[in-house]
């Protein structure tokens, strides 16, 4: 019987990790792999072929690549964009501040000559237009001629704005501040445009008031008001509660939006590209005047128009001068009816005025 085999196993404990190579092995290692010899430290930095190769196999040294630059940049450090103006001493001065208007001169001057050709055309169409409607001639009660009149001034406003929005509008998008109606804050101390339109209403008020009192001592005398469209009203003012709604609604709604919008809102707001904002105001109000067609009336005209851009400029919102326009037209409406229904000749008042 043969005898078993006996296997004896032996634990052999793992090979030790091999050791990390020193600084000087890897080194060697880097350098026999791209064939450049790293200098130690102190020693020539320049690189030397391997003396193992001939001269007829010298290879030129492999350059390690560099690590791509990387350029980090901050706007907010270098500051490229101009600090806003009005943070010094134009914050406590809103009027001297302009608007950014994004169009040109060309677009200026058409935009304005189209808002006059839409106005004289619109008024056109509509006095046409009366006579299939039966109110042509002396047929028409005073009534019927107040609703004509607010007709047409609702008309001549919805196709003059019409042009102005219209034209605007292709350089959207464009500062928050131009053809700004805000209603909120009504009462600011800053920019509140309520508060601001009973400033702009008081101190025209005073203005006109000294304006007249010269002119009359120049003159000699109170001048003839035959032109003005006030006088040509006159029939119609105290007439009927209707007639005095509709003269109320021209007057103090529909004429002060159309007009502060043009002269105001875009006219004077455009100006502001080429000319300091006070200057600005200087020549918008003088033709607001020059466009009411009543010579006798520039001088009050023109103080009017300039208190209405002061207080646009101080709140850069134009519910400011359409509120002050609207309560001194209607109030000077309203006046004079109340005036009429107590008696008084109103016309000789205006004369005296």
């Amino acid at each position: 019987m043969a005898s078993p085999i006996i296997f004896v196993l032996h634990h052999r404990p793992p090979p030790p990790p091999p050791a990390a190579p020193s600084l000087s092995s890897r080194r060697s290692i880097v350098a026999s792999r791209v064939n450049v010899v790293l200098p130690r430290r102190g020693a020539n930095p320049c690189p030397v072929s391997s003396p193992s190769s001939s001269s007829s196999s010298l290879r030129p040294p492999l350059r390690l690549p560099r690590a791509p630059l990387t350029c980090f940049y901050n706007a907010k450090e270098e500051n490229l964009e101009p600090e806003p103006t009005e943070k010094g001493s134009d914050a406590d001065c809103p009027v001297l501040r302009r608007w950014d208007v994004p169009w040109d001169w060309p677009t200026v001057s058409l935009t304005m000559l189209a808002c006059a050709v839409s106005f004289v055309l619109t008024g056109l169409v509509g006095s046409s237009v009366l006579p299939y409607l039966g109110l042509q001639g002396g047929g028409a009660t005073l009534d019927e001629i107040a609703e004509i009149l607010f007709a047409g001034q609702f008309s001549v406003t919805a196709v003059v704005l019409g042009v102005i929005f219209g034209i605007t509008n292709t350089f959207q998008p464009f500062s928050d501040d131009i053809f700004r109606y805000d209603l909120k804050e009504p009462f600011k101390l800053q920019n509140g445009w309520l508060l601001w339109a009973v400033i702009g209403l008081v101190g025209a008020l005073i203005a006109i008031s000294l304006v007249g009192v010269v002119l009359n001592s120049l003159n000699g005398g109170s001048p003839q008001r035959e032109t003005d469209a006030l006088i040509r009203l006159l029939p119609l003012i105290g007439t009927s509660s209707i007639s005095t709604a509709c003269l109320v609604g021209i007057t103090g709604v529909l004429a002060p939006v159309l007009e502060e919008t043009v002269f105001r809102g875009f006219l004077m707001v455009s100006l502001t590209k080429w000319f300091p904002t006070p200057v600005s105001i200087l020549i918008s109000a003088a033709i607001f005047a020059v466009a009411h067609l009543t010579p006798g009336e520039f001088p009050q005209l023109f103080v009017l128009g300039t208190a209405l851009g002061l207080t646009y400029a101080q709140t850069r919102n134009l519910l400011t001068p359409i509120t002050t326009h609207a309560l001194w037209n209607s109030g000077v409406i309203l006046l004079l009816t109340f005036l009429q229904l107590q008696g008084y000749d109103i016309k000789e008042l205006l004369q005296a005025s």
